[in-house]
């Protein structure tokens, strides 16, 4: 990547990366192309070639953008802090939301992301999430209090079902084209709620 992007005036840098955000988040990565990308910015092809040597790097780029932009809003939610687990999740579901409302095309475009099967991408994809959510995921689980837990209860395990609860549905919205961030937002409060009532324990 060239440093002389960071050189232009925040706005001219805000207008390629949601040019970029736009694109990306409306194709797959081999149907994306960089000249659309370069119209949707305003400038030429061969200028944002010349800010992006290629599209794999601005990809990752805007991949790890969107990494550290929810690490940030994570943060501001105190969702690392919580011992009570349902309530890290209630907290890190509106720092997401919050998150797609402000950004449309950055939410579109990191759920689009996660599950793109490119050869030419993917594996790095899976690099850069790992490298910002895996260790933050495990200092918050460290803090978490097991007594909130129904006695018994297989706790490893029930973490992977609510991931692949979680995953199967934001795969069935990708697969559908269509992240309504309202419905969204009501059908992991159900889920929730749902987890809630049956693995913490009762008063």
């Amino acid at each position: 990547m060239n440093e002389r992007f960071f050189s232009l005036p925040e706005e001219k840098q805000k207008t390629i990366i949601n040019a970029g955000y736009r694109v990306f988040s409306q194709n797959s990565y081999k149907n994306s192309p960089m000249s659309e990308i370069a119209n949707a910015a305003g400038i030429s092809k061969s200028l944002l070639f010349y800010y992006f040597h290629n599209k794999k790097e601005l990809y990752l780029f805007l991949w790890e953008k969107c990494a550290k932009i929810t690490i940030t809003f994570l943060t501001r939610y105190k969702c690392y802090d919580q011992k009570d687990l349902f309530e890290c999740m209630e907290r890190g579901m509106q720092a997401k939301i919050e998150i797609f409302r402000l950004y449309p095309d950055m939410g579109n475009f990191t759920i689009k992301a996660f599950y793109e099967k490119d050869i030419e991408i993917c594996t790095a994809v899976q690099e850069i999430y790992h490298k910002y959510f895996n260790l933050k995921a495990d200092k918050t689980r460290l803090n978490l209090d097991p007594a909130q837990f129904i006695p018994g209860l297989d706790i490893p395990m029930m973490y992977q079902e609510m991931y692949w609860a979680s995953e199967g549905y934001l795969w069935e919205m990708v697969q559908r084209n269509n992240v309504d961030i309202d419905q969204m937002e009501k059908d992991f409060s159900k889920l929730i709620e749902f987890w809630k009532s049956i693995y913490l324990r009762k008063e």
